[in-house]
C-alpha cells in the first residue's frame, strides 16, 4: 500500500523535518506513528496525500507515485485517502450529514459539488456511517452545536465516506478529553478491522499505541528511529526513542 524510499522533506526556513526515512505498509494495517512534537510524524502523514511535497525520494501509494500529481490528478488521488485533522476541519455552519457528504465531493462534477447534487448512494453512504459513530440521530444538527468528541466523529464519517484505501489520522484525540480517545480510537480500529483499508494514526499517548496497533513507527528529528511490531515497544526501547539515543533506521 505504501512505499517511501529515501524520503526527505526540508521547509523553506532550511528546517530538515523528514531525513532520509524508507518504510513499507501493507494492506490493512494499523500502524501507529510516534515521537515527540516536531519529531516528523505530522509531516509525514502529510506527504502520504500530497499535503506536503518531498524535497527529495519518493513516496508511492497503492503504486501511485504521490510527488508527480499535480491538479485533477492529485485530487482524484486525495478522494482515494481519507484524512482526519487534529481540529476536525469542519464547515461549522453547516449540519452533520452536509459535512459527511463532502466526503463525496471527489466523486462528482464541481458543479454538482456547489450545488450540493448528491446522488441516493451518496446520502446513503453518509447517513451508514453517521450511524457508524453513532451519530444517527444529530446528523441535521449543525456542527457548531455538537461537542469536541461527536464533532471529531463527524469528521471520522467524513473520511469513510470517501470510501478510501488509506485513512490517516492526525492526532486525532490531541483536541479531545482523554477518556474520549478509547471511542475514537476503537472506531478507526473497528473500520480497519471490517473494512480492510489501511490506518495510520500519530499518538501522543504511548498506551494508546500499544491498546490499539499492530505496527509502530517512532520518528525522533525527522528520523525513523523505530519501525516494528507493537510486542517490540518495551519501555526502555521508548525511553530510547523519546531521549533520542536510538539510532536512525
Amino acid at each position: 500500500m505504501i512505499e517511501v524510499e529515501e524520503l526527505t522533506v526540508t521547509f523553506p526556513n532550511g528546517t530538515r523535518a523528514l531525513r532520509n526515512v524508507n518504510v513499507r505498509i501493507g494492506e490493512g494495517e494499523f500502524v501507529a506513528v510516534i515521537g515527540l512534537s516536531g519529531a516528523g510524524k505530522s509531516t509525514f502523514l502529510r506527504t502520504l496525500n500530497g499535503l506536503v511535497r518531498p524535497s527529495s525520494g519518493s513516496v508511492r501509494v497503492g503504486g501511485v507515485e504521490v510527488s508527480a500529481l499535480r491538479g485533477r490528478a492529485l485530487s482524484r488521488f486525495r478522494r482515494t485517502v481519507g484524512f482526519i485533522f487534529q481540529q476536525f476541519n469542519l464547515v461549522t455552519r453547516l449540519t452533520a450529514i452536509e459535512n459527511v457528504l463532502h466526503g463525496r465531493l471527489g466523486y462528482l462534477p464541481t458543479w454538482k459539488g456547489l450545488l450540493g447534487l448528491y446522488s441516493e448512494h451518496d446520502r446513503k453512504l453518509a447517513e451508514t456511517y453517521l450511524e457508524r459513530v453513532g451519530l444517527a440521530d444529530k446528523k441535521h444538527v449543525r456542527v457548531d452545536a455538537l461537542s469536541g468528541g461527536q464533532q471529531q466523529r463527524v469528521a471520522i464519517a467524513r473520511a469513510m465516506t470517501q470510501d478510501p484505501q488509506l485513512v490517516l489520522a492526525d492526532e486525532p484525540m490531541a483536541s479531545l478529553d482523554p477518556r474520549l480517545s478509547d471511542v475514537i480510537l476503537g472506531l478507526l480500529k473497528d473500520y480497519n478491522e471490517s473494512q480492510g483499508v489501511t490506518v495510520l494514526v500519530n499518538i501522543h499517548v504511548l498506551e494508546l499505541a500499544r491498546r490499539y496497533a499492530q505496527r509502530v513507527l517512532a520518528f525522533n528529528q525527522g528520523r525513523l528511529v523505530f519501525d516494528g511490531p507493537v510486542e517490540a515497544l518495551t519501555d526502555e526501547t521508548a525511553e530510547k526513542i523519546y531521549a533520542g539515543s536510538l539510532e536512525a533506521l
